[in-house]
């Protein structure tokens, strides 16, 4: 009998209906602003915390009760959703962004996210956390687009989430490993 395989796997913030359908009739009004670019369906987007790439099952396991506990020791939180932008910030846009102004509480637990993966034997994410939700990406160069300004509100987050990743021709699959309530129980940094 084989070993169980390795899982391509991120750990995220969900987002709810509604906001994924404003998110939906955003990219339909952005669409013809944005030649080249392949938008990502809207039950697609969520909030990366740590990307974690091959995952093992050890390693799940090993997070399992990690991103429970930090998941316990955070409250639900009320973010805006607003701003508008590309990655990179200078030359042909690779990303398209839609900005999240991130509470405290959800930083640590993104902090707390990467305590967890360090523990489960991911190498340090070297990159500082800015708090988004990709839109769309291109694959080829492209000039620079005019944004309009983008305001979908305040919303709520309080689920986090270690999802699976498939990536298919169409686009790529998520599929929830471990589900967690954000709590607001306790300390995200133990």
């Amino acid at each position: 009998m084989s070993a169980p395989a390795d899982v391509r796997a991120f750990v995220a913030l969900e987002l709810d209906a509604r906001l994924r359908q404003a998110i939906g009739e955003l990219q339909a009004r952005l669409r013809p602003r944005l030649g080249g670019i392949r938008l990502v369906r809207p039950e697609g987007i969520h909030l990366t915390l740590r990307f974690l790439g091959p995952t093992s099952p050890a390693q799940i396991e090993t997070l399992r009760p990690l991103l429970a506990a930090a998941a316990a020791a955070c409250p639900p939180a009320e973010v805006r959703v607003a701003g508008i932008g590309t990655f990179p910030e200078r030359g042909s846009p690779r990303v398209l962004w839609l900005g999240l102004d991130a509470p405290p509480t959800i930083l640590e637990l993104q902090r707390a996210c990467e305590r967890a993966a360090r523990a489960a034997g991911f190498e340090r994410e070297e990159r500082p956390f800015r708090a988004h939700l990709t839109l769309g990406r291109w694959r080829d160069r492209a000039p620079s687009p005019d944004l309009p300004p983008a305001d979908l509100g305040a919303r709520r987050l309080d689920a986090l989430v270690l999802f699976k990743s498939d990536l298919k021709p169409d686009g790529a699959v998520y599929t929830p490993l471990v589900e967690l309530p954000l709590e607001g129980l306790g300390d995200p940094s133990s």
